[in-house]
């Protein structure tokens, strides 16, 4: 990944930071009373110069990053949240904070709107987690949901304990069980690139066990894998935009957005289509494919599935 805003870069500098939170209740600069904690250990303060080599570093160890306004005291209390749990996960993630008001052309790069903001980068690649605050639970959760994005992408690397700091080993891990023979088979077909035949294998596992849990989820990781194998960004969205009505080229840059991790926008692309489209049912089994895709505890799939029954009805 290139530095922002450079040709090629995966993050798309697009207008003028809201700075708007700098109205909310102020907080001490961080390492002062009051404030959230210094920068140390697995928590580091980004600057411009820095910040392509973390991104290079995502490749080995899941970056977080928290675009935030230091001293404003909402972002102080998520700061001092995500720095606990930093200690927490011992080093299976990197804490990135990035002071939005020193450098706004990184928040820029990530399309941030407001703040606090906290986006990963996992494999020199950016996947938005959430803005705005949360609580422990909820951010273990995203936590948990993106170091399992991150085994299945190779990046396991661990961060070296901070000197003096001894780290706990982690318990054994639990052995994860067998797949069933036909989700073995899609697996492997994937792992070779034969997309079609993995497609083909879970449609058999759903038609052999309509109750299979998993199927669905690998089924439309198949096939968005498929439909997107040999396209075209810049063809698609261009496509797109010359023909907004035009529903096959919307839902092909809807796969592109799902892929490229701009969930919101391939959600609401599809569902301001269904009042006005002729065939309401193509773009509802997308939309359903996609909520399969990310799966019932995303927090963007159930306000997505109710827009899209109103939508419908």
């Amino acid at each position: 990944m290139s530095q922002p805003g450079a040709p090629g870069s995966q993050f798309d500098v697009r207008g003028a930071v809201d700075l708007s939170s700098l109205g909310r209740p102020s907080a001490p600069p961080p390492g002062t009373p009051g404030g959230a904690p210094a920068a140390g250990g697995f928590v580091v303060d980004i600057t411009d110069e820095m910040f392509p080599s973390v991104v290079q570093q995502s490749a080995q160890v899941p970056v977080v990053a928290l675009l935030w306004l230091p001293t404003d005291a909402e972002n102080a209390r998520l700061a001092t949240t995500l720095g606990t749990l930093t200690q927490e996960y011992a080093g299976r993630f990197l804490l990135a904070r990035i002071d939005a008001s020193a450098y706004p052309q990184i928040a820029q790069a990530f399309q941030v709107q407001g703040f606090p903001t906290v986006v990963a980068i996992l494999g020199q690649q950016p996947v938005p987690l959430f803005q705005g605050v949360a609580d422990d639970a909820q951010i273990r959760s995203v936590l948990d949901e993106l170091l399992t994005a991150a085994e299945q992408n190779g990046v396991t690397g661990v961060l070296a304990p901070p000197e003096g700091q001894q780290q706990v080993p982690a318990p054994a891990a639990e052995p994860e069980p067998e797949l069933p023979p036909l989700h073995r088979k899609a697996y492997e077909a994937i792992e070779a690139g034969d997309l079609e035949l993995a497609v083909a294998a879970y449609e058999q596992a759903l038609r052999e066990d309509p109750r299979d849990q998993l199927a669905p989820a690998g089924l439309a990781q198949a096939r968005l894998l498929l439909r997107t194998r040999d396209a075209d960004l810049a063809a698609v969205r261009a496509a797109a935009a010359e023909r907004p009505t035009d529903v096959e080229a919307q839902l092909a840059v809807a796969d592109m957005d799902i892929a490229g991790g701009k969930v919101e926008d391939a959600l609401g692309r599809l569902i301001e289509l269904v009042p006005g489209a002729d065939d309401k049912d193509v773009l509802r089994k997308r939309l359903v494919e996609y909520f399969d895709l990310l799966g019932p505890q995303d927090p963007r799939v159930s306000p997505a599935r109710r827009a899209l029954t109103n939508a419908l009805y």
